[in-house]
């Protein structure tokens, strides 16, 4: 629906996604999709791996999916297989891969040992205490431009705007601290 409006607003021969199942389709086309796995109802665990194939959480023995049925012998059956909850989980590996791919980020990549200004003023946290730290605890790591330092944050919030609602979102944003102001 907002991929559709914003086409409308773009010249004709602008080349944007006209939907979302097209946009996902480029994503996945590059090597940057994601997969799907399915969690228990209360978080207990994730049916991913070794636990690929059971119907029920090992620890709270809830139900896997949706609407599911328990016979009187204890197996689950549910009449479409829908899962109670699903993480979506964006592999890192691929994606900090194409970040060095690219001849225009791949220097952006080394710009926190090579391209800043080191004059002391707090302008990236590779400016900071806690970088420094970090570099003289671990000065193999440190040594190697190339590797890549990530900032994590996570916050909870409803989509819907309804806090009555049972239904929430939890982003996990990865932010490479390599890549100079402006550019992440």
């Amino acid at each position: 629906m907002l991929l559709e409006f914003i086409n409308e607003l773009m010249p004709p021969n602008a080349s944007l996604p006209k939907d979302t199942y097209e946009a996902k389709k480029y994503m996945k086309d590059l090597g940057l999709g994601y997969e799907k796995i399915s969690a228990c109802r209360k978080g207990c665990m994730l049916f991913w791996r070794e636990n690929e194939k059971l119907d029920k959480c090992t620890s709270c023995n809830e139900s896997r999916w949706k609407d599911a049925v328990i016979d009187e012998d204890g197996s689950t059956k549910s009449l479409k297989k829908k899962p109670v909850k699903v993480l979506r989980w964006f592999p890192l590996i691929p994606r900090l891969q194409r970040l060095f791919m690219s001849h225009h980020t791949a220097p952006h990549m080394r710009w926190h040992d090579q391209g800043r200004t080191k004059d002391g003023i707090l302008r990236h946290p590779a400016d900071g205490e806690a970088w420094n730290a970090f570099d003289s605890r671990y000065p193999d790591f440190a040594s190697d431009p190339r590797n890549v330092r990530l900032g994590l944050a996570s916050d909870g919030f409803n989509p819907f705007g309804n806090m009555s609602t049972s239904h929430s979102t939890w982003p996990v944003m990865l932010v490479p601290y390599n890549l100079p102001p402006g550019c992440a």
